[in-house]
């Protein structure tokens, strides 16, 4: 006679893709019923409609007949989902979580082109403001490149925990007068980041909903390339009141651009664009200060914003201090330099657009 156990025994060789734990020891198998005539068992999802249900389902059938092929069309798989999750509000702007309450402009830093030089355009940005006398703090929210730690020279800050008004918050790191939240704090430098969709929003939406603030004029957040989940849970986590999109002038970089124009435009998500920023726009050698080298084109972004209705805050020219300063983990803006004054007007245009949309 077969017992559940020896069933049960089977179950723990097949493991959940996410999890990398077993069947049975995550809880997934219940009312496992083994007689002579049949052998009836429930999978229990923690997620409605879960995409793994129907492949798990398959393979626990096939394990089974595997072993006891008497069983053959005598196995009843039953699947048990969680319920659907409730429609997401939409995000209230004037009254936003108890630690967003004291920030009073949050800025999306977008690309929808890898490679473009997001991240350091937003760590200029943010030393630009914080030089106008503006209190300034940085979401690091891309989670398979979080570039922020290293440019403000953060690389070895270990967050810690307060309670506060009876809630844990995150201390965040601070550097140049920016507090900077990062998951590079949380993960070893030379580590791959291997997280499934799920496990990487959640670990956003910890971030975003524990960081202590406390009062600040802008909040930018560096998001990641692209327009997928994790864009998608920004903007139904995050009160935006405006986004900047940065480009490079090539064709193939503004393909994506507009990808991110739309994505910020849809009905459901609606987040004003301040601008379009042209990065690496042109080249000027030392010893030729009057020479310009349009690498990568000229003119696209100007062209880009001109077509789509949107202002162009800056063009920002290949400038090889930038890169020393970002590697040094001082931005180049927290100098006194031509550099500098490249973001610090854009600085300057973006507040403009803001209050002409607020």
């Amino acid at each position: 006679m077969i017992r559940n156990e020896d069933i049960l025994t089977l179950l723990r060789s097949i493991l959940h893709p996410e999890s990398g734990e077993n069947l049975v020891d995550l809880g997934m198998v219940e009312n496992l019923n083994v007689s002579e005539e049949r052998i009836s068992l429930t999978l229990s999802f923690a997620r409605h409609r879960d995409p793994l249900a129907s492949s798990l389902k398959k393979n626990v059938e096939k394990v089974i007949l595997t072993h006891y092929p008497q069983y053959q069309d005598k196995i009843t798989i039953f699947i048990k989902e969680a319920a659907p999750k409730p429609k997401p509000q939409p995000v209230d702007r004037e009254h936003p979580a108890s630690n967003l309450a004291g920030v009073k402009n949050i800025i999306a830093v977008s690309s929808a082109k890898g490679g473009v030089g997001k991240s350091t355009v937003t760590a200029n940005l943010a030393v630009a403001l914080s030089r106008m006398n503006y209190r300034v703090g940085v979401l690091d929210a891309d989670l398979y490149g979080p570039s922020q730690p290293t440019l403000f020279n953060l690389e070895n800050y270990s967050p810690v925990g307060e309670q506060i008004d009876g809630e844990e918050r995150i201390i965040p790191g601070e550097s140049l007068g920016i507090k900077l939240m990062s998951i590079g704090f949380f993960i070893d430098a030379s580590d791959a980041l291997i997280w499934r969709g799920p496990m990487a929003t959640n670990a956003l939406r910890q971030m975003i909903r524990q960081t202590q603030w406390g009062e600040l004029d802008f909040l930018l957040v560096d998001l990641p390339p692209g327009t997928g989940d994790i864009h998608l849970t920004l903007v139904s986590d995050l009160p935006f009141h405006g986004a900047v999109i940065i480009s490079t002038p090539q064709k193939i970089a503004l393909a994506d651009v507009v990808r991110g124009i739309k994505m910020f435009r849809n009905d459901k998500i609606n987040v004003p664009i301040l601008g379009l920023i042209e990065n690496m726009s042109w080249f000027t050698p030392a010893e030729l200060p009057d020479n310009r080298y349009y690498i990568f084109g000229r003119g696209g972004a100007r062209e880009l914003a001109a077509r789509e209705g949107i202002k162009l805050l800056g063009e920002i020219p290949l400038i090889q201090r930038v890169r020393e300063a970002s590697d040094e983990g001082r931005p180049v803006t927290s100098e006194e330099s031509l550099a500098a004054s490249y973001y610090e007007d854009i600085a300057g245009n973006m507040i403009h657009q803001l209050n002409k949309v607020r």
